[in-house]
């Protein structure tokens, strides 16, 4: 099971460093220029702190493995981060619809990204 939350670990890893690159992929340096100052400081912020917590998650998931399965904490940091990709999966959904294949493709990885953590904790 550990091999398990290991690959969540680079799951997450992957997602930080799609996260990096927001600013080139979407073009922020001009879109978010149409946006009042402080919308435009939020989108960043809050894509920094995404970052941070992917990076967060995939440390505590190459390094603590077998602590993430084993101990009352882990289990319950393990299910946070089930619960963080279960719901970033619904909103894909209710906030990109599923009608482009693009959007079909992120709303699975976000549910694999749940599965990852889950499984581990349900497998008997």
């Amino acid at each position: 099971m550990e091999s398990i939350i290991i690959l969540g670990g680079v799951f997450n890893l992957a997602f930080a460093v799609f996260h990096i690159f927001f600013w080139k992929l979407f073009s922020w340096g001009q879109d978010l220029a149409s946006l009042t100052p402080i919308n435009r400081a939020v989108m960043q912020v809050l894509n920094l702190s995404l970052i941070w917590a992917f990076l967060g998650f995939a440390v505590l998931s190459i390094f603590y493995a077998g602590a993430l399965i084993e101990t009352s904490l882990g289990r319950v940091v393990s299910g946070f981060i089930a619960t963080f990709w279960f719901f970033r999966a619904l909103e894909q959904v209710f906030f990109f619809g599923l009608r482009r294949w693009l959007s079909v493709v992120f709303f699975v990885l976000f549910l694999v990204g749940s599965l990852l953590y889950a499984y581990p904790l349900l497998a008997p």
